[in-house]
């Protein structure tokens, strides 16, 4: 069984490993000269499922807990299982109130409790929620990963490529917004990368904020993404300064030492998303769509790569069966 895959983003390189572990033969397309034209190149990374319940669907907590265990096992040691950490300024402290109704998973943290798990915030939030069970990685890492894995693992892959090489018997399409799927909308997102040493935190924190919610994420040797905005617009274009102004206020809100903190990158990319916010498989033909992640590709990919695979697999054995009789 060949199958061609369109589109190297988290989707694309999720669904090729999950054909390639099941004896697949895959080559994947990507139309641009690398892993970083993809807007899972500017992702936070962060494998929350219980923080996206409090603004998505019940399908994301449910297929999202999947994405912990998938990534752990797929790339041993890039996860980091710490947790994410909720914080609201003293005047929005209601907004923790509303986050919780919304959501499960968490146990709240006093002040002390607070500190004793994120020392450098110690003393600047009151309260503060703690979801023990979420975890993030670095993005990049896993992508680059991935794509290493699936080379090690006889993949084909192809960067500044539209056709394939050889015949394949399915195409599997998860180019994003690159997609003719006129059901998609795009919603922009915009992060920045900081560079501040002066700051040290072992998880995400995300930053309750009645209009901007932000989150923050370490990298590693003191880089953190800070990012948040979901913008209904197809502007490919830089990072606004009203954005980057609000990125900012609210990272140094979290903690004074972002002030001295270095702009090492901005960005900006395009998440597909359809009505209902969740990502589709459509089969039309030899063709299988997997697309609409919205801002859940990391969370959401590992189940539906697995789902993708499982019905592709299927799909060419059933046609194999009929052609032979």
């Amino acid at each position: 069984m060949k199958v061609g895959v369109k589109g190297a983003g988290v989707a694309g390189l999720a669904l090729a490993y999950e054909l390639v572990s099941r004896g697949v033969q895959v080559e994947l397309l990507e139309k641009h000269k690398g892993l970083s034209a993809s807007a899972s190149w500017l992702a936070g990374g962060m494998l929350a499922p219980w923080c996206e319940r409090e603004s998505a669907e019940e399908d994301v907590l449910r297929l999202g807990q999947t994405s912990i265990g998938w990534w752990s096992k797929v790339l041993p040691g890039q996860v980091r299982h710490n947790g994410t950490l909720v914080v609201a300024a003293p005047r929005d402290t209601g907004e923790l109130s509303r986050f919780v109704s919304r959501t499960s998973g968490f146990t709240w943290l006093d002040a002390d409790a607070l500190g004793a798990l994120e020392p450098d915030l110690e003393g600047r939030f009151a309260k503060g929620l703690h979801f023990a069970g979420e975890a993030h990685l670095d993005p990049r890492q896993a992508l680059t990963a991935l794509q290493a894995k699936l080379s090690e693992s006889g993949a084909r892959i192809k960067f500044e490529a539209k056709q394939f090489t050889a015949a394949t018997d399915l195409v599997a399409d998860c180019t994003g917004m690159a997609s003719q799927d006129t059901q998609l909308r795009p919603v922009r997102g915009e992060m920045l990368i900081l560079h501040a040493p002066d700051v040290s935190l072992s998880r995400p924190v995300r930053f309750l904020h009645p209009r901007i919610p932000v989150y923050v994420v370490p990298r590693d040797n003191g880089v953190f993404m800070v990012g948040a905005t979901m913008i209904e617009s197809g502007d490919r274009g830089a990072v606004s300064v009203r954005s980057t102004m609000e990125l900012l206020n609210a990272a140094y809100s979290l903690h004074p030492g972002f002030a001295e903190a270095k702009i090492i990158e901005t960005g900006a990319g395009l998440r597909p998303a359809y009505p209902d916010n969740l990502p589709r498989l459509t089969f039309s033909g030899n063709t299988l769509s997997m697309n609409g992640f919205y801002r859940h590709g990391f969370l959401l990919a590992p189940h539906f790569a697995m789902e993708a695979a499982h019905r592709i697999v299927k799909h060419l054995q059933e046609k194999t069966l009929e052609a032979n009789h």
